[in-house]
């Protein structure tokens, strides 16, 4: 199978495995009780700044063996919604297999992805979810989707045919959206537009989402990977959503004019 080698090892994340696995450990705590999630939405940042809400979001959660991985195109290379259908993904702690069973199935749902692995070979917002579910299961499957702008109606429509392609699986399917929140505001501006985006996450309310992130013009860069994963849940049957833990890169970076903002968040 060909393989899709790491991009942003060595300035996101350490490129060596020892140091790799030091990080995470410091990043993810030890959780005795961890809960059955539908989807979270988790940060993709260089781990000095995001690492640490990514890390208590994962630990809380029981990963299964199968993943869906949705992740913003930053790259504006390759179709608006693209699922790479086959491969490996190599990271410096371990290779994650694509499941091309379950890829296979989401196509034959889905008239809005095109098989394609050119909106993935530089992506970054994918790579970076996957040393952190690598820590917690290294048998971890993958099925990575990566999407630009699209409309809601595509939203629902996309959200509705990953829930029904992992209805005919026998299996448990964690779906992964990849986000960031706000981009380089105040600290308080950067929470005051956050707060919104993330009141209609923990409403279980996509459209709302989507809305009111376009109304507000947050830029939370993974809107439209979360609006899909609380579609594809809430098909699922979702019932309640919480915040994990929220913060923005002044915490670390001690700028606190520019942040980017990070939450962690479960849909149950």
């Amino acid at each position: 199978m060909e393989s899709r080698y790491p991009v942003v090892a060595g300035t996101f994340y350490p490129a060596d495995a020892e140091s790799l696995n030091a990080e995470l450990e410091r990043f993810t705590p030890f959780v005795v009780e961890k809960k059955k999630a539908k989807g979270i939405i988790s940060p993709h940042a260089g781990y000095i700044y995001s690492g640490s809400v990514a890390g208590e979001l994962i630990s809380t959660v029981a990963i299964p063996e199968k993943i869906i991985i949705i992740g913003p195109n930053h790259t504006g290379i390759g179709p608006a919604a693209s699922i790479m259908p086959d491969g490996v993904w190599s990271l410096p702690n371990g290779d994650v297999n694509v499941d091309s069973g379950l890829a296979e199935k989401i196509i034959g749902n889905a008239e809005i992805l095109t098989p394609d692995r050119s909106a993935h070979e530089r992506e970054h917002s994918i790579e970076v979810q996957l040393p952190f579910l690598l820590s917690q299961r290294s048998d971890i499957e993958i099925v990575p989707i990566t999407l630009m702008g699209i409309s809601l109606d595509s939203c629902r429509e996309l959200g509705n045919s990953i829930a029904r392609a992992i209805k005919s699986t026998d299996e448990d399917v964690l779906i992964v959206a990849s986000s960031d929140m706000t981009h380089y505001e105040s600290a308080e501006s950067a929470e005051r537009k956050d707060r919104m985006a993330i009141e209609k996450i923990l409403a279980l309310d996509p459209g709302g989402l989507l809305d009111v992130v376009t109304e507000n013009r947050i830029s939370m860069c993974g809107v439209i990977p979360a609006t899909v994963m609380l579609f594809a849940a809430k098909e699922l049957g979702a019932k309640r959503a919480s915040l994990v833990r929220y913060t923005n890169s002044g915490e670390v970076s001690g700028d606190y004019e520019k942040v980017v903002g990070y939450a962690g968040m479960m849909v149950e």
